[in-house]
């Protein structure tokens, strides 16, 4: 098998990557929200010039899948009119910021995660999966998600903490992204082609002291399938939305807006519970654990479709599980207990590992898998 290809950068509206099922075109939700009149929108367009289906991203942004090149033109016209696109390419990547979905309208992190957006111009050059967290609630509920520089809540006001650091700086409201724009600085000055992460670099190199010292409040517990005080949450299996289903759902429950979350759950915005077959609706639901990647065809690397023997597996397996087409793993980064990846027209086991370990077992067949103890 030969190495899978990894790319240093995403994709994104104006600058789209080619799969194996045409371009996947991606959306960055500012404040991870959608209103309730660009999120039916969306579900059309994901329709029109999609194969009906929206990712939901371990960022938290959104996806088109399976867009041919010669619409391209004709759905960045359409996102615009939505304000679903930022004019300026280079401002959209660096929009790359993560906010805690539980906020309310004007609140700490609308008021940093906005000024954010309006200086990201005063950023320096950036890795382009460098990323920015606005976690600023009574509890962190961001702190495994992937950001380089976070806005936090200390134990007597606000922290700026690099990732990979246990502690950050003490800051205040009005000096917090002059402080990041400092920060990403520091760290443009110092980052090499094979340390492009912040948690990477301070790894080998030492952080300087005037960033560190000052403690984080807890991490809090992730939100579930259920309720939550913005309105009823949704999982998404695999983070796969059918537009179709999603459209009906966001007008069947009244929801004024859909945030998106990069836990794989959305949030109807002041929306009422509904009965929802096509999503995840409690957390013992299996799919809450399980991952797997769009596999073949939809992606060139992927050697197996991926979704359905997931789906098959994950009630059989008691802890969790990530099914990749390829050793690239991209549908999950951290260890799974098991673990199947595409080699050849088989899979191949890795047990409390992630896809590009060594296997325990090699060559197995979809029909063998169904009737194995994966424990």
């Amino acid at each position: 098998m030969s190495p899978p290809l990894i790319k240093g950068w995403c994709p994104s509206a104006h600058r789209p990557m080619m799969s194996g099922d045409g371009l996947i075109v991606r959306v960055r939700p500012r404040l991870a929200r959608l209103d309730v009149r660009q999120a039916i929108a969306l579900c059309e367009l994901a329709d029109r010039f999609g194969n009906g289906t929206i990712d939901l991203t371990n960022r938290a942004n959104l996806q088109l899948r399976g867009v041919a090149q010669a619409n391209h033109k004709k759905l960045l016209t359409e996102l615009a009119e939505l304000n679903l696109l930022d004019a300026e390419p280079g401002i959209e990547v660096r929009r790359n910021i993560l906010v805690s979905p539980l906020y309310r309208n004007g609140d700490q992190t609308t008021t940093l995660a906005e000024e954010l957006m309006r200086r990201l111009a005063e950023l320096p050059e950036l890795p382009a999966k460098f990323g920015l967290a606005v976690d600023v609630g009574q509890t962190r509920l961001l702190a495994a998600d992937s950001a380089d520089i976070r806005l936090e809540r200390g134990l007597d006001g606000l922290v700026l903490r690099a990732d990979g650091a246990e502690t950050g700086c003490s800051i205040t409201e009005d000096e917090a992204v002059d402080q990041v724009i400092h920060l990403a600085r520091w760290f443009a000055q110092s980052f090499t082609p094979s340390l492009r992460r912040m948690a990477q670099l301070i790894a080998e190199r030492d952080l300087p002291l005037k960033w560190q010292g000052k403690e984080v409040v807890p991490i809090g517990p992730i939100i579930q399938p259920g309720s939550s005080e913005i309105g009823p949450v949704y999982g998404a299996a695999f983070g796969q939305l059918p537009a179709s289903k999603l459209s009906e759902l966001i007008e069947a429950s009244g929801a004024t807006a859909i945030r998106v979350t990069p836990w794989r759950m959305f949030i109807l915005e002041g929306g009422s519970v509904k009965q929802a077959s096509a999503f995840v609706t409690h957390e013992s639901d299996p799919l809450v654990t399980a991952d797997a990647c769009p596999g073949a065809p939809h992606c060139p690397q992927a050697e197996m479709e991926t979704r359905t023997i997931a789906r098959a597996l994950a009630p059989r397996v008691s802890g969790s599980l990530h099914v990749s087409g390829c050793a690239k793993g991209c549908a999950r980064k951290k260890p799974a207990d098991i673990v199947l990846v595409g080699n050849s027209g088989r899979f191949d086991l890795v047990k409390r590992g992630r896809a590009g370990d060594e296997p325990c077992q090699r060559g197995l067949t979809s029909e063998t898998l169904m009737t194995m103890d994966l424990t």
